[in-house]
């Protein structure tokens, strides 16, 4: 029998020992990191949500559109700009979820993430059915903190009548989507 065979404890490796508390710390660090980067966005996100009613943008006639006559209804944000094409792809979609649903007391709203002439030639030539404000550049930032951490487009926020966040993506809406969004207020 060897001297390792008659031991019953394994034999100690110090640098093993010490890599691993290394490797667990590292964990731990990571870990900390992230729940507090999740923590502040969530913080941040709730910020903006409760400031959102607050805001108002321009149309494209001139005049102010108000954030706060969307409170109390579902409501549909989205961000688009005239030179993103998935956006340009989606906006007859919503067109024709908002046509769908206005009835059933859903409000969409879009946010132009682009200049008031490009947005106004480009509605001329493709119409939509609900109301369009200029977000400007701002608008970016805006989508960041409601939780668009990429800051793409297009990008959905969904609030529920109560005014909280219901759902959101970056990327196209598809028709499954909204289905079952319409299918939220006939639940």
């Amino acid at each position: 029998m060897t001297k390792q065979e008659s031991t019953s404890e394994p034999l100690k490796n110090p640098a093993r020992t010490r890599r691993n508390w290394l490797v667990g710390a590292v964990a731990a660090a990571a870990a900390l990191t992230g729940g507090g980067l999740a923590w502040r966005n969530y913080k941040m996100s709730s910020v903006a949500e409760s400031e959102l009613w607050q805001l108002k943008f321009a149309k494209l006639d001139g005049s102010q559109f108000s954030m706060s006559s969307l409170r109390g209804k579902p409501a549909l944000l989205n961000f688009w700009a005239t030179w993103c094409p998935p956006c340009i792809e989606e906006l007859p979609l919503l067109s024709s979820f908002y046509q769908e649903n206005v009835s059933k007391g859903w409000q969409v709203l879009g946010l132009a993430v682009d200049q008031s002439v490009p947005v106004t030639q480009f509605l001329s030539k493709a119409p939509v059915t609900f109301p369009v404000v200029l977000a400007g550049m701002s608008g970016v930032e805006l989508s960041r903190s409601l939780g668009n951490s990429v800051g793409g487009l297009p990008f959905t926020v969904v609030f529920g009548s109560g005014g909280d966040v219901v759902q959101r993506k970056i990327g196209k809406m598809t028709v499954d989507d909204l289905r079952a969004l319409a299918r939220m207020t006939s639940d």
